[in-house]
């Protein structure tokens, strides 16, 4: 598949991932429970539906992981990960122009990420006070887990790929179910950036706290993708011959 076409499907799956998740927790009115049922819809529509092109990564972290597993080489995770910033900033702003066209007033957290005091107070009732130490341990943890889970099913010797699709979404289902009181679930720095860019809440800054969703599952998803390897041995193609 050529490069461009992998680009495109990125752009696109990334774009659909952060509109459909973060749209659902903007004007769903669905609770916690429906965002992370949403994030994980968009996730298992876009493996079916883009995966065969690019492996639907839609996250900087996921093709970091990839990287770090030896399953794609590092001009291509620079060409995913442009193409997947892009996706998740035009999908922040097509928001905002919904937001503004509804006449809902100040952004507030639009769906960003987020820790603290100051975050919990912005984003309302259910948020707790995570510290910086407990948001980084959180949003490494879980991406780490994430990626171990796609490693898995998207490996070449696993017997039930067809599957991977809905497994990966279920997996980001459950992690959304864990997470969205502590940090909002970042592992996807595309994701934290795409809203943060547009959020504008009183008292706490989106963008000031983004580095913790860039770094923190960039970490995960690179122990992910070492550990991965360590454990089941080399997985790529030319091992395989």
């Amino acid at each position: 598949m050529k490069t461009s076409n992998k680009f495109f499907a990125e752009l696109f799956g990334t774009f659909v991932l952060v509109f459909g998740g973060c749209g659902t927790a903007l004007f769903g009115h669905v609770g916690f429970l429906g965002v992370a049922i949403a994030f994980g819809l968009t996730v298992i529509a876009m493996a079916y539906g883009i995966g065969h092109i690019s492996g639907a990564h839609l996250n900087p972290a996921v093709s970091f992981g990839v990287w770090a597993n030896g399953r794609m080489t590092f001009k291509e995770m620079l060409v995913y990960w442009a193409a997947q910033i892009i996706g998740g900033i035009i999908a922040g702003a097509l928001l905002m122009v919904i937001w503004n066209a509804a006449k809902l007033g100040p952004t507030g957290v639009f769906a960003a990420n987020g820790y603290g005091p100051e975050f919990a107070h912005a984003a309302g009732d259910g948020y707790l006070k995570l510290t910086t130490g407990g948001a980084f341990l959180t949003e490494a943890l879980l991406t780490f887990v994430f990626l171990m889970v796609i490693l898995g099913v998207t490996d070449s010797r696993h017997e039930n790929g067809k599957f991977a699709g809905l497994a990966i979404g279920l997996t980001l289902t459950l992690i959304h179910l864990i997470s969205i009181p502590l940090t909002n679930t970042s592992v996807n720095p595309a994701r934290s950036l795409g809203v943060a860019l547009f959020s504008n809440a009183n008292g706490w800054c989106a963008c000031s706290q983004l580095w913790l969703f860039i770094v923190a599952p960039l970490v995960g998803a690179c122990l992910a993708g070492l550990v991965y390897k360590c454990i089941t041995g080399c997985c790529c193609k030319k091992c395989e011959k």
